[in-house]
């Protein structure tokens, strides 16, 4: 499924620990502040799209809009105002549980929030453009670029990714290499730790 996440705690704290050198609360505010450098990339262009589709409807040209102009215009318009919400709804999240030692839940559900996002935003952005060629070219190069181009942002925003992080998966399927009970990479080199005197 597109916005199922996978979680495996325990074992994912072990290798955070050995890696990273970091506890469960540092890893979920790392990934916080990854996932709010994301949203603010996202939120910046779905806001605008949103703004730019609610000014159409009070143009002169959109009087001679005919009915299928007009359902893709609410259907893309509606799928921007979906986008700005999902896209915007971690930071209500954050608000409704600051303070309350729950920074793992809003890290797994700001995931889920933004993957959701992403889909409705690619469906806006075909649908904007839909409506753009038809009115400047015709209906069936609306259609065929429009497709063309959803299709890519398919691929690329889902479909390669996927990709890589199904052929980073080792055979036990969690993508990370298993560790053995000192915390080492299993059938790895242990790692040596060099320390420097300070007075050489």
């Amino acid at each position: 499924m597109l916005i199922r996440l996978r979680r495996r705690p325990d074992r994912d704290d072990q290798w955070n620990r050995s890696v990273r050198g970091e506890g469960p609360q540092q890893r979920a505010d790392r990934n916080f502040i990854d996932l709010l450098q994301e949203l603010r990339v996202m939120q910046t262009g779905v806001q605008i799209l949103f703004g730019l589709l609610l000014t159409i409807a009070f143009t002169s040209t959109f009087a001679d809009a005919d009915v299928f102009q007009r359902t893709v215009y609410v259907a893309t318009l509606t799928c921007a105002a979906v986008a700005t919400a999902l896209l915007i709804a971690p930071v209500a999240y954050h608000r409704s549980l600051f303070q309350r030692g729950r920074k793992v839940e809003l890290v797994v559900a700001a995931h889920r929030l933004l993957r959701l996002g992403l889909l409705v935003l690619v469906v806006a952005v075909v649908g904007a453009l839909l409506l753009a060629v038809d009115e400047a070219v015709g209906r069936v190069a609306g259609f065929v670029l429009s497709l063309t181009v959803g299709a890519v942002f398919v691929t690329l925003w889902f479909v390669f990714p996927a990709r890589v992080r199904r052929a980073g998966a080792l055979p036990d399927g969690t993508g990370e290499e298993p560790l053995d009970d000192g915390g080492q990479v299993a059938g790895s080199t242990p790692r040596r730790t060099i320390v420097l005197d300070h007075d050489s």
